[in-house]
This record gives C-alpha cells, structure tokens and sequence, in this order.
C-alpha cells in the first residue's frame, strides 16, 4: 500500500503545490510506519519580517483525529485560493507570518492510532511534570508503550515529531514579542473549546490577561459564537502537556507574548447524534456524515479568520498595565473562582 493512501497528506501536498510561490514548504522531520517513510510538512506563508507578529495553526497530533488535520487543510485552501484575487488578505500577510504544521503524526493517523508508531502520545512526551494529581492514565504514564496516554521512557528524547513541533515553534514563534498558536483536536464533550494552559496546574498562567482580552475581543465581535473559552486545567490535568512546555520556556524573557491555544472540537456531540459512530476508533473522534463533515469544515473559518485579524492588530487590543489588572482578576473570577488577584 502506498504512503499516497493517506488522504490528508494527498491533500496537503496538493495544496502546496497550487500555493506555487505563494507559500514555502519544507518537511521537518520524516517517520516510519509499516515500511513507510512519511514527512512532517511545515508551511509559511506572509511577512519573513522576525520583528512581525505570527500566527500557527497545528493539527493531527493524534492520529484518530483526522479532522483536526482536515479543518486546517479548509482553512489553507480557502487562503490559497483567496490569493487570486483578495487585496485584504495580501495586506495582512504583508504585516503577519502564518505558519503551519497540519499532521504532525502521519504514522499514527496511517495506522489509525491516538499515539506515534512508537506508541507515544506525543501530547504526554514533554519534559513537564504535573504539580498536582492527575486522572489515572488519561493523565500520562511511562508502564508501557500498551497502555493508552503513554509518555515515553523516563529520561529518553522526545520522539521526531514533538522536536519537531518545537524546533518549529523555537524557531517561528520564540523569537518574537508576540506569536499564537493553535492546535487543532476532537473527542471531548459536546461543545467546541477553547483551552489555554496551563495543562499541568491549576496555578493561571502569566498571561491570562492577554487570554480574557483575546477572548472579549472574540466574543464582542461574535456574540452568538459557540466556543467555550478556560484553560484547560479546569477539565483535567496532565504530566507532559508540549504547549505547557513551550509556553514555560517563552515566559523566560518577560517582554514576549506568547499563546498557545487549543481547538478541541465536542466530538461527543457527533456520537449523540449518530450513536453507530461509536462502534468506529474513527467515529469516536471524527464526524462520519457527509453533511456533518462539511459543517464542521466551514464552522471555524470565522475563528480561523477572528485569529489572524487579531494577531496582526495585535497591539490595538493587548491591554496595558491598568487593564491588565482589570482583565486578570475578570479572569480569575470566571475561570479560577477567586475574587482578586
């Protein structure tokens, strides 16, 4: 069977060639599955200005979430074929860098698993350690590579594809006063959400102003959005969360804005409505409808969207000192339940 058989990565490689020389293209790193070699393809399009804000979208970290991977390729495309003829988009790129990094796990999406060929969950593979207690497996474990959540042997290197992840994000984001991420999954709860760290604590993150301005901003331009905006912490905690461990290294020099966020699209929501996908690895995680697919694919344009237009005005709605404090004890009162700062 040939690697071609993997139709997300058909589709990606489509798409770099129809973005021709609108876009740079280059693979990361390359993995083994089955006697396969697949590439991890990085993708950078606008400004190479490294004093320009920048903005990436990261998908298919797990392989049964193919539709992580899927709704960055719809976002991509729209952009490619935008190019023809929108000056507006020209003008932002002009002053943003985008960059991404759309199936981050082709081995594990070729064989239909959460984890890498190796067995690794490559969202448990970092160096962080939870502070606080963590659910039973679903919080990473190092027993055996068998068993679901695994994080890797005790003291070995990350696996390819999570330096890869941050080799690129050192690279593309670390270097700059003011960078977002997004990284795209599927399979909890029946709602979309938005989760920021921290992964490993409760403890709120220093940027959580930046955070509760971002998501005002989001939620005053589109007030009837379905997102859910918290960190991820208030759902569970977990050892070895990548953006956690990417976020604690940006916060080494204070002047620089960092954020990584998190899409987890409500996939329990696809199962209610068609209970035979949970007989499907597949179908847990991903919607099996034709119509179902399509409006997923088209329902986080307009977030897709919301991010680059913020990320390059960036300076227009970050808030200053005084906010600061107004927007970090909002923060705390919604999502940590604590009254002042």
């Amino acid at each position: 069977m040939s690697v071609k058989s993997l139709p997300e990565l058909i589709a990606l490689e489509r798409l770099i060639d129809a973005g021709g020389q609108s876009l740079r293209a280059s693979v990361a790193c390359t993995v083994a599955a089955d006697s396969q070699q697949f590439p991890v393809h990085v993708i950078t399009m606008g400004t190479a200005d490294p004093a320009a804000p920048a903005l990436g979208f990261f998908g298919g970290i797990h392989g049964l979430e193919r539709i992580g991977t899927q709704v960055i390729l719809s976002f991509l495309q729209s952009l490619i074929a935008r190019l023809r003829w929108d000056h507006g988009l020209h003008r932002q790129l002009a002053e943003t860098r985008l960059v991404f990094m759309p199936l981050i796990n082709p081995g594990g999406m070729w064989q239909a698993t959460r984890c890498n060929p190796h067995g690794v969950d490559l969202m448990r593979n970092s160096p962080v350690q939870a502070s606080e207690r963590v659910p039973f497996l679903l919080g990473g474990q190092r027993a055996s590579p068998r068993l679901p959540w695994y994080r890797g042997a005790f003291g070995a290197p990350m696996e390819a594809e999570s330096r890869a992840v941050c080799q690129v994000v050192e690279r593309e984001f670390l270097s700059r006063r003011f960078g977002v991420t997004l990284d795209c999954h599927s399979g909890f709860g029946l709602r979309d959400r938005i989760w920021f760290p921290h992964a490993h604590t409760r403890t709120p993150i220093a940027h959580l102003p930046e955070i509760a301005a971002l998501e005002e901003l989001f939620t005053q331009s589109y007030p009837h959005h379905n997102y859910t905006f918290e960190p991820q912490s208030l759902q569970y905690r977990t050892h070895g969360d990548l953006w956690d461990h990417l976020y604690l290294r940006a916060t080494r020099d204070v002047d620089r804005v960092f954020l990584p966020l998190t899409l987890e699209m409500g996939s329990w929501l696809w199962v209610k409505k068609n209970p035979r996908q949970l007989f499907s690895r597949l179908g847990v995680f991903n919607p099996t409808a034709a119509h179902r697919l399509q409006r997923v694919l088209r329902s986080h344009l307009v977030w897709f969207d919301f991010l680059m237009r913020a990320v390059g005005a960036h300076e227009r709605w970050r808030p200053d000192a005084p906010a600061r404090q107004t927007q970090r004890q909002r923060a705390l009162a919604r999502w940590y339940g604590l009254g002042v700062a």
